[in-house]
């Protein structure tokens, strides 16, 4: 533990993706930084917790499909550096990455990463949709644009490719063949003894009660003060709590999601061994449903509705029982309707928390008054697959370099007039 008085080049709040991504790539800049937790580590109460997440390129947006292009990228990199698997694609050994793999904190070489490429297997994405989706449209739009491989299914297709899901109402498919899954739990613990490992330090248990803004800024926890010379706050639905002492309030909105899981009739039907795809569905309810294929629980497919209730983030465990019903009877009229083969009522239901923004955009900007202060915040769901690039981004901010992306998209002032987001 540093000395009371040392001064830090950056403290990040918040050990979720987004705060490991960003101490690790300031720890890849030699920067002497500390990354605060207020729960003690591993813990299930923020938004990164759990064993998988989807990771695609399939995205509306161009700017997105293209920061997923350096976060796989960068994915495989921490892979190699930490020798752990944090992707459902295999990575075949080879005499060649094997020898590679021996050298602690090397760089990753381009022949490695398409080496890497050409022996993935990815899980792939499987986006269902009516034919005429102005979304499912767009996004296989992008995907063309941005020469991404994808594959478009007719309704015919879709029922002789997955012939156990029931398709009920002339659905099409786009694949996207770069999807597959994130070992979330893996890949934080795997980022926390990275930063340490290149020199940084990772405090938890450690909840900050005060920030005094200046040169240095001041970071006060229950248990002790910090000085840097610049601050990150990557503190999720945390986020506005911190933010007040600062004058500035940001239009988020936390809700809490129910993350249900769904047993098998006949295990391994619906299992990543038998090539069964991540799915998103576009059509089937007024928001998104999700699933990802039997693997982290054995036997039991994750299946969730992309969107939830308003919670107080120190209130989480105490959920409005009728709203929570409410979204689970959504999924188990969805998996009564197309997925036969799945028991219609959930075996476990766990949760965690989205902060979501107005337009479901990131918030990746400078505090507006203090320019030492970066904020990252916003993910609406959607931000673990891209924490490489959030992170290099707000590590480049809090260094005062040039952004490696047009953040326009992301910059606060695109709320002016919203209620919140003012000073």
């Amino acid at each position: 533990m540093a000395a009371q008085k040392d001064l830090w080049d950056a403290i990040v709040i918040g050990a979720g993706i987004q705060g490991c991504f960003t101490a690790y790539h300031l720890a890849k800049h030699r920067k002497r930084v500390l990354l605060l937790e207020q729960f003690f580590l591993p813990h299930s109460r923020g938004s990164s917790h759990g064993q998988s997440r989807i990771i695609r390129k399939a995205y509306p947006e161009d700017f997105y499909t293209k920061m997923m292009d350096e976060c796989y990228r960068i994915w495989a990199q921490v892979e190699h550096e930490t020798g752990t698997q944090l992707h459902s694609s295999q990575l075949l050994p080879s005499h060649g990455l094997q020898e590679e793999s021996t050298r602690p904190w090397g760089g990753i070489a381009n022949d490695f990463f398409q080496h890497w490429i050409k022996i993935s297997r990815p899980t792939e994405l499987l986006l269902l949709g009516l034919k005429e989706n102005i979304e499912l449209k767009t996004i296989q739009a992008t995907l063309s644009r941005q020469g991404i491989e994808h594959q478009c299914l007719s309704s015919e297709e879709l029922k002789q490719c997955f012939p156990n899901i029931r398709f009920t109402r002339g659905e099409v498919g786009l694949l996207d063949k770069t999807g597959g899954i994130l070992y979330a739990d893996k890949t934080l613990r795997a980022l926390q003894d990275a930063i340490c490992q290149l020199g940084g330090t990772v405090c938890d248990g450690q909840k900050v009660v005060a920030i005094r803004p200046g040169l240095p800024v001041l970071v006060k926890t229950t248990s002790r003060s910090y000085q840097a010379k610049s601050l990150i706050i990557t503190a999720g639905p945390w986020t506005n709590m911190l933010l007040s002492s600062l004058g500035i309030e940001l239009p988020l909105q936390v809700l809490r999601i129910n993350v249900c899981y769904w047993r098998e009739k006949v295990p391994g039907s619906y299992s990543a061994s038998q090539a069964f795809p991540c799915f998103i569905g576009l059509d089937q309810a007024p928001h998104h449903i999700y699933g990802l294929p039997a693997g982290e629980y054995p036997g039991l497919v994750k299946v969730c509705y992309h969107h939830g209730n308003n919670v107080d983030p120190e209130e989480r465990d105490c959920p409005t029982v009728s709203s929570d019903i409410q979204d689970i009877q959504i999924l188990c009229c969805f998996i009564r309707d197309h997925f036969p083969d799945l028991r219609p009522e959930p075996d476990i239901t766990e949760c965690c928390m989205y902060t979501n923004t107005p337009d479901k955009h990131f918030i990746l900007d400078r505090h507006p008054k203090y320019d030492n202060i970066v904020i990252g915040a916003g993910f609406s769901g959607h931000g673990f697959k891209l924490a490489p690039v959030v992170g290099k981004i707000l590590c480049e901010l809090s260094m005062k370099l040039t952004p490696s992306y047009d953040l326009e998209p992301f910059r606060i002032s695109r709320f002016s007039g919203r209620g919140k987001a003012h000073l």
